[in-house]
């Protein structure tokens, strides 16, 4: 069996070595947060000291970090996995980056006989913890075959989406673009229906059940509801990071993007003014704005 590695032991990073671990596979990671080495140590994670310490113990390495400039340090700095991993093996970049980025990663591999799966993650903290992640992959057909068993440790749709190494990538860019768009409505229709005098129980019950019910929609309010606005493991920074990219990709192709361009400046907005919220937080700066709560 493979040997595995994760490097980025935080929310998103955390869910792929428990689940890599109860999949039977020795799991080996690295993080500079100390609270986060000790807590994988504790699920039977084996600590590493550095990127390359796992890289030489693992055949494959997932790459869950914040962005580009951290997964190109990781895979090509002076202790990095380009120099430990072994030719065969396959770096499985799960972290959401620029496409632009992923290009340069694979490039920066070419010759080096290690391989590469460019595969974003949708799903979230649940979705990492519960090992039911949607992965969008782009990978040579014979590497994407090869690593099919560890793939499908931490995700439960996985989708090969092409064979050049970036598409991954496009396709997150253009599924944040709209799921950052949703939040928003949400935020925007639930505001709106507390400050005209409307129940939170009847908001839910009627919003879930409708057309526009979804596993996006729903969530939100259920936070917004309970007031969880920090420690939920959705981050406001990752969302608007993701919308940045999104609207980088749009301005670089062409494309207006009039609703997530909106998105993204309400996400900013909250980001501004509650910097240590998650998503949902967006909520509060539009309840500041016109003096009401959604509450149950």
């Amino acid at each position: 069996m493979k040997r595995a590695g994760v490097i980025g032991l935080g929310d998103m990073g955390s869910g792929l070595a428990k689940n890599l671990i109860e999949s039977g596979f020795e799991t080996t990671g690295f993080d500079l947060s100390a609270d986060r080495m000790a807590a994988f140590e504790a699920i039977g994670g084996v600590p590493a000291t550095s990127a390359g310490e796992v890289g030489a113990n693992a055949d494959a390495v997932f790459v869950m970090v914040m962005n580009g400039d951290q997964a190109k340090s990781v895979i090509f700095g002076d202790d990095g996995l380009i120099n430990s991993l072994a030719k065969g093996s396959v770096i499985i970049l799960t972290a959401t980056i620029k496409a632009s980025e992923a290009r340069d990663i694979g490039r920066g591999l070419d010759g080096s006989g290690i391989n590469m799966i460019d595969t974003p993650v949708s799903g979230g903290f649940p979705g990492a913890q519960s090992g039911t992640l949607s992965m969008m992959a782009a990978a040579k057909p014979d590497v994407f075959a090869a690593n099919r068993d560890v793939l499908e440790a931490v995700g439960e749709k996985i989708f090969h989406v092409g064979e050049e190494i970036g598409q991954g990538q496009t396709i997150k860019a253009c599924l944040q673009a709209l799921i950052g768009s949703i939040f928003t409505a949400t935020f925007e229709s639930a505001v709106l229906a507390a400050k005209s005098g409307i129940s939170g129980r009847v908001l839910y019950d009627v919003f879930s059940s409708s057309s526009a019910g979804n596993g996006i929609t729903n969530n939100a309010l259920q936070k917004i509801l309970d007031r969880a606005f920090v420690g939920t493991g959705s981050h406001i920074a990752t969302m608007y990071k993701d919308l940045t990219i999104s609207l980088d990709m749009a301005r670089d192709e062409g494309v207006p993007m009039f609703t997530a361009a909106a998105a993204m400046q309400l996400f900013q907005s909250g980001k501004t003014k509650h910097p240590e919220g998650d998503n949902w937080i967006v909520t509060k700066v539009l309840e500041d704005i016109v003096g009401t709560e959604v509450k149950w």
